[in-house]
């Protein structure tokens, strides 16, 4: 597997930056500063970031469920 998997660094980005949300509103609730969840929101966000470069023509808003579905899929069936 030598290839850049673009469609998993998409999905994995996309959650990463989604699990962060709770922890920065937690963290601002608490009046802590976000120091984690701004590492994760910049590490989600440089995963989506590089997935749409490495894919050629990028990703729109239409076709990320079906990239969650084939990364599933992937992942159940390997």
């Amino acid at each position: 597997m030598g290839m850049i998997d673009s469609d998993l660094m998409l999905v994995l980005g996309i959650v990463i930056a989604a699990f962060a949300i709770p922890a920065v509103i937690s963290a601002f609730s608490d009046s802590r500063p976000p120091r984690a969840a701004a590492i994760a929101v910049l590490v989600g966000g440089g995963l989506v970031l590089l997935a749409a470069l490495s894919n050629p023509g990028g990703y729109s808003f239409g076709q990320i469920p079906e990239v969650f579905a084939r990364v599933l899929a992937r992942i159940l069936n390997s």
